[in-house]
């Protein structure tokens, strides 16, 4: 008979001033935490949490107004993510927490990290800057951003007129179609979600300067994939290079989504960069 037994796990509902929040907690060990993009959910790790669950005591939860959170009728504020997690954190009784946020994810992750210094043990950001302005991070003063932004929204209009999404890109979806479809199947889940909205209001957020990341000292990884037409992948570099505690992995053969779409890979930067905060 085989000895696998699969990891703890439970749901729960944490109640907040706009309803409740949905989230999971999967495995046992220290606390990992992760957020999810503006295409996902809590299911959007079901590839970290199936990997990181043996060691580590997993908690996937989905952003205020995105399903099965409650929706919230004019739409989420990104300024209010870090808010639900810091209160999330405190419910689940968790001393000490690691960070992994993906895109949108960023800017719940590393603004709960930048208030919360000493809970905080590792932080991972991925194919994400969070809450600082992308072009002011640009050490090119904004050329080679500007540059990528052009030839970036060319490729975007172009996978999406044969029906791909940004967030996967048209060399992930040719070589994964399942990966894609199912990527596309967890976005749809937000339903009436206005995300076009919510993205301004991503970028009205994004404001804070190298500068202000300067006694930053929690251990940050950012990586990014070499195909992204979403983020950046220099940005990531040039980011971590100015973090006192920061450092880059660049996954060349991946778009903006590598924990989805190169998830070995993803895990295993991931696992090495928290085996090395211990």
């Amino acid at each position: 008979m085989s000895s696998y037994a699969a990891p703890p796990r439970a749901t729960g509902r944490l109640k907040r001033p706009f309803g409740t929040l949905y989230y999971e907690v999967t495995g046992s060990g220290p606390a990992l935490l992760f957020a999810h993009g503006l295409g996902g959910n809590h299911l959007s790790w079901w590839q970290q949490v199936a990997h990181f669950a043996p060691h580590y005591t997993c908690v996937t939860f989905a952003h205020r107004g995105f399903a099965p959170s409650d929706a919230i009728p004019d739409g989420p504020d990104p300024a209010d993510y870090a808010g639900d997690l810091a209160a999330l954190i405190e419910h689940l009784e968790l001393p000490d927490v690691r960070l992994v946020g993906q895109s949108m994810g960023g800017w719940t992750m590393l603004e709960y990290a930048l208030a919360h210094p000493d809970t905080v043990k590792a932080l991972v950001l991925s194919s994400t800057s969070g809450t600082l302005d992308r072009r002011g991070s640009d050490p090119s003063g904004g050329r080679d951003y500007d540059a990528w932004l052009k030839d970036a929204d060319a490729k975007i209009a172009d996978g999406m007129a044969k029906g791909i999404h940004p967030a996967v890109g048209v060399s992930a979806a040719e070589r994964w179609p399942a990966l894609h479809l199912l990527y596309r199947s967890i976005d749809e889940m937000a339903g009436a979600l206005d995300k076009a909205k919510l993205r301004e209001g991503l970028r009205r957020t994004a404001t804070r300067t190298l500068a202000d990341l300067k006694a930053f000292r929690v251990p940050t990884l950012l990586i990014a994939g070499g195909e992204d037409t979403v983020f950046p992948a220099f940005l990531a570099s040039a980011i971590a290079a100015n973090l006192p505690c920061g450092e880059a992995e660049i996954i060349s053969d991946s778009g903006h989504s590598p924990y989805f779409e190169q998830a070995a890979t993803f895990n295993a930067r991931v696992d090495a960069f928290l085996a090395r905060q211990r």
